[in-house]
């Protein structure tokens, strides 16, 4: 969704950071755009919520309206696991101008109760891929169910911030921050955000965004 007067708007939020101090962290430079690729499951997807309450979507409006020139692709894809995103990534960045992409999988790989030790190798092919062709990444963990026992727990919570070290990419602890165990902010199933949480989830990863855009316009898109 793209807001009217979008030169208007960056001009209130420069004011409002003057006047306030609390601005957002870079103002997209106007003519900059960025397109912003939001790779992942059911939670990037939107799962049984309406479509202009997916997360995606959402994040988009939050950041034009903090002056942000930015499109943001749902490529959420319910029930995905880390190799069927490795399996559609070259598909999904060819022949787009990509710059910068959320990563977000692996609670499937853990419902599973598939080898973490796969999930840690299929994420890292994505963030290769995504380093080759030039896009930064914020990669967006996960935990692991705790009935899954301590070993799998440990291994699984484990490759997000090992592969944010090994890659130099932006790391978001956890994505149902704030939301996960919240039953007024999840649906019926307890597992998936409602229309609430999903505006808890983006409220919440919006300054690990803006450091995500920062890094991208710093690096010319």
């Amino acid at each position: 969704m793209r807001f009217p007067g979008l030169k208007a708007l960056c001009t209130f939020g420069l004011a409002l950071w003057l006047v306030n101090g609390n601005g957002p962290a870079v103002l997209a430079a106007e003519g900059d755009p960025v397109t912003l690729l939001a790779l992942g499951d059911s939670l990037t997807a939107g799962y049984d919520l309406p479509q202009d309450a997916a997360f995606p979507v959402r994040l988009e409006e939050a950041l034009r309206t903090r002056g942000h020139d930015v499109t943001v692709i749902n490529a959420g894809v319910s029930g995905d696991t880390t190799a069927g995103g490795l399996a559609r990534l070259d598909w999904l960045i060819s022949g787009q101008d990509i710059d910068a992409a959320i990563v977000e999988l692996g609670a499937n790989d853990a419902l599973r109760g598939l080898p973490p030790e796969d999930a840690k190798k299929n994420l890292d092919a994505i963030l290769s891929t995504l380093k080759d062709r030039g896009i930064n990444v914020l990669l967006a963990g996960m935990m692991a169910p705790r009935n899954m026992g301590p070993e799998y727990v440990k291994a699984f919570d484990a490759m997000y911030p090992a592969l944010a070290e090994k890659h130099d990419v932006l790391l978001y602890p956890f994505f149902l921050e704030g939301v996960a165990l919240q039953e007024d902010l999840l649906l019926p199933d307890g597992m998936h955000p409602n229309e609430r949480g999903v505006d808890v989830m983006v409220e919440t990863i919006l300054p690990k965004v803006e450091a995500l855009l920062k890094r991208t316009t710093a690096a010319g898109g």
